[in-house]
């Protein structure tokens, strides 16, 4: 897995984890904005961007490699900031090894499952060959409110996800319900959807935020899906401001 690393080892760390169909760079917009002394850490997920020779297998698979990242990259415990796929990966993470993980902030997360997966896949596989389609591309990164600085990034990501990694990520996310050692994380959460989000999203945050006392719940007014890239400045202040509160 291809992973960008900045900061000072013994810096603070946060591992920023993307969505499904993008990559490492959606995180540009907020990681510029945070300050300098920090471990950054941002991998491209399997089947995505710079990692995408290899398929991605399932979300147990991509959590172990993850916590080997964490531990090879830093000794302190990290932030876990994902955003919808990668959103649940930490959760995943932080109820699987609360060791490495002392706060997750879980953006736009599905904890809901879908009704009738199969049918959702079906239509998946037949129109994934659309995004080799720059037209078609295009009109996903504005449904994505992809900025247009990254969107040759957006074409470049969308091209190259075989349709295995999208079949075998969207339906990991479809079916993903929060694991057991969700309500024991000994952690800090943070739950963030759009106030535009569909319904499902909407019950999803309440869903991981009511598993474990004391979570944050928020409702951000007039986002939709992708809040990192609707509202980058805000999104950046509210997690800084939130990472470094005390506890």
């Amino acid at each position: 897995m291809h992973v960008t690393a900045s900061g000072e080892r013994d810096a603070r760390p946060l591992l920023f984890l993307h969505g499904g169909g993008v990559a490492g760079w959606m995180w540009g917009p907020t990681t510029e904005r945070l300050p300098d002394d920090v471990r950054l850490l941002v991998p491209d997920l399997p089947g995505h961007g710079r990692s995408s020779g290899e398929d991605y297998v399932s979300h147990s698979r991509t959590v172990d490699d993850l916590a080997g990242i964490v531990e090879a990259a830093t000794d302190r415990p990290v932030t876990v900031v994902g955003f919808s796929l990668g959103a649940q990966l930490a959760v995943l993470l932080g109820s699987r090894r609360p060791d490495l993980v002392e706060k997750v902030v879980a953006v736009s997360a599905q904890a809901v499952p879908t009704r009738a997966p199969g049918a959702t896949l079906g239509l998946l596989r037949l129109a994934a060959p659309l995004a080799r389609y720059e037209w078609f591309a295009r009109a996903q990164a504005r449904e994505l409110r992809i900025p247009p600085s990254l969107q040759d990034d957006y074409l470049r990501t969308s091209r190259a996800v075989s349709v295995r990694t999208l079949s075998t990520a969207v339906g990991e996310n479809i079916r993903f319900t929060p694991p057991d050692g969700w309500a024991r994380f000994p952690g800090d959460a943070l739950v963030l959807v759009g106030g535009r989000e569909r319904r499902v999203m909407r019950d999803s945050a309440r869903t991981l935020a009511a598993l474990l006392p004391g979570t944050g719940l928020e409702v951000v007014d007039g986002c939709g899906h992708t809040i990192p890239l609707e509202r980058p400045d805000w999104f950046a202040r509210r997690l800084w401001d939130w990472v470094t509160r005390a506890r």
